[in-house]
């Protein structure tokens, strides 16, 4: 085969190995950390330097830049955090993805697959999720150095290529060809962290001297910088159709690694001689990869620095750029929160979702506070905004639903948040139940309207009393689920026997004014209809309360975000 080809075949392969195996960690490190994510993000609620600390410690747990970036930026659009707590998350982002170049830069090729034989051997004997988790994590870690070995190996040929050597000594006189390369590979790949890696594996090769490398750290942190800015557009992308804050703290990682590219290029000789300084000695390419990854951690740490101490001006600069427009009436059916880019990070997705129902929630309430106020109403026109609103909410549930059934099926929710989805579902089922029993009685009104029926006035003030009582039912058990209050139970249950006592009476009353020719028999049943929605109405309040302390995990993420809310 072709020695061009072999090498092509050997640098693809090997980076898609190292890809899947930094994919697989991240992937299973978030499985085994769980809802300790959501207490290192909970620090963003302090100050910008707790918030850069935030966004580091998370990157460096998931070994992922870009799932910090696209979790802050649902985060922001779902108005969990502000744009400047988003911004100063990513900032610190940033650091954390340095710590994959500093990983790599240890020699442990004679290691690998011993590495890979622990993992295996943990993920196959393992009891636990969380422990058989840990074990695919370790795995994932010896791949993605059998990836990193397999790309040195193949790119070492090139060292003596003549051709080769002369291209990048012009990446290395013109460092704006050495960007260039680096933003393109790193478009191309959408991995910072894969493409540093080959980077450092190049520069590991020896030029002709067999000492010297043969790209230089002159030369790769060039390349550096370009694969900085590259890694903006996973920001950019996620932000596409979100709302403005969530496009305003992507266009604020642009800046930070944009700017951070301009500000260094002037200084890359001083900046090289610097990193070598304080870096190990030794022949040039056996501590390059080490020199490259220093590089690369004290151009973030430097840019973070800079930019946390400019943080209202980089928030007015995005403002300025992105700026507010008179707010549109929306669909209530559209969800506001939701963000598919989320799905493989449950503990985002999960608070997200609690939004959305918290808004359903709220969508119900309202739906039948109009409900009760409709008992009076004589023009079916009057009634098809009720319609609407009940087709809305129902569409929305239905949303809300599928959403948590693709974040079933993306496999990557412990037990423990599975559990909570599954809570999060009975909850949805009773309001989809709720909405539906508000169409059945707008429906059975319409009918009132459209036959002439004449109830008497009592009966109409009780159905408007009934009705206002399901109302009040409906907001204590919601409540109950949210703020974990048990004292409301009481409550409910005395609203509970009202509106049993006050169905049966009105039952009772009718059949006692049809006994006396004071009410149509016809009446009957389209009466009995709406008294029955009124008894179902009842159950599925109760059953929400019920479903909050049984234990089904509804006082996960809705209780800690209704209670940021409060």
């Amino acid at each position: 085969m072709n020695e061009i080809l072999q090498i092509l075949f050997g640098l693809f392969g090997g980076m898609a190995i190292f890809i899947f195996g930094m994919n697989m960690m991240s992937e299973c490190l978030q499985k085994a950390a769980g809802e300790k994510m959501k207490g290192i993000l909970a620090m963003f609620t302090k100050n910008p330097v707790m918030g850069v600390l935030a966004g580091a410690l998370t990157t460096a747990v998931l070994q992922s830049s870009s799932a910090t970036t696209v979790m802050a930026i649902g985060f922001v659009s779902a108005g969990l955090m502000t744009l400047p707590q988003a911004i100063s998350i990513i900032f610190g982002a940033n650091i954390g993805t340095t710590m994959t170049a500093q990983v790599i830069a240890f020699k442990i090729s004679d290691y690998i697959f011993l590495i890979i034989f622990i993992g295996f051997l943990i993920s196959y004997i393992a009891k636990t999720v969380k422990a058989k988790n840990i074990g695919q994590a370790v795995f994932a870690f010896g791949l993605l150095f059998l990836g990193i070995e397999t790309m040195g190996s193949v790119m070492k040929p090139l060292a003596h290529s003549e051709f080769f050597v002369s291209m990048i000594g012009k990446v290395s006189d013109f460092p704006v060809l050495g960007i260039a390369a680096g933003t393109l590979m790193t478009l191309v790949v959408q991995s910072s962290s894969a493409t540093i890696a080959v980077l450092q594996n190049f520069a590991e090769q020896a030029g002709p001297d067999g000492v010297t490398s043969i790209l230089g750290l002159t030369g790769a942190i060039p390349i550096l910088l370009g694969d900085n800015v590259g890694t903006t557009i996973t920001a950019l992308l996620a932000s596409v159709g979100q709302a403005k804050d969530a496009k305003r703290t992507a266009l604020a990682h642009c800046f930070f690694n944009i700017s951070g590219c301009l500000l260094f290029v002037w200084f890359i000789r001083p900046f090289a001689a610097f990193i070598e300084w304080f870096s190990p000695t030794g022949p040039q390419v056996e501590v390059i990869s080490r020199q490259i990854a220093n590089a690369h951690t004290i151009f973030n740490l430097t840019m973070t620095l800079l930019w946390t101490l400019l943080l209202p001006y980089m928030v007015k600069l995005v403002t300025s750029i992105i700026r507010d427009t008179v707010h549109e009436t929306q669909d209530l059916s559209m969800p506001l929160y939701l963000d598919n880019k989320l799905l493989q990070q449950p503990s985002a997705a999960l608070r997200l979702t609690a939004e959305e129902v918290i808004r359903c929630g709220r969508a119900t309430d309202s739906l039948l506070m109009e409900v009760a106020e409709s008992v009076w109403v004589d023009d079916t026109g009057h009634l098809q905004p009720l319609f609407e609103k009940a087709d809305q909410v129902r569409r929305l549930n239905e949303q809300i639903t599928e959403y948590l059934s693709d974040l079933s099926a993306a496999g990557s929710m412990s037990e423990e948040q599975a559990n909570e989805a599954v809570g999060i579902m009975y909850l949805l089922g009773d309001l989809d139940r709720i909405a539906y029993l508000c169409q059945e009685t707008a429906d059975s009104f319409k009918d009132k309207i459209e036959n002439k029926y004449k109830y008497s006035k009592e009966a109409m003030k009780d159905l408007e009393k009934g009705l206002g009582l399901i109302e009040e039912m409906f907001h204590e058990s919601f409540q109950m689920v949210l703020s974990g209050d048990r004292d409301r139970e009481k409550k409910l249950n005395k609203k509970k026997e009202k509106v049993f006592d006050l169905s049966l009476n009105m039952r009772k009353a009718h059949m006692d004014r049809v006994s006396k020719g004071k009410c149509s028999t016809k009446l009957t049943k389209p009466f009995y209809r709406i008294l029955n929605t009124l008894d179902r109405m009842s159950n599925s309040c109760t059953n929400i309360a019920d479903e909050g302390f049984s234990n089904m995990g509804l006082n996960g993420s809705l209780y800690e975000t209704a209670q940021e809310q409060a």
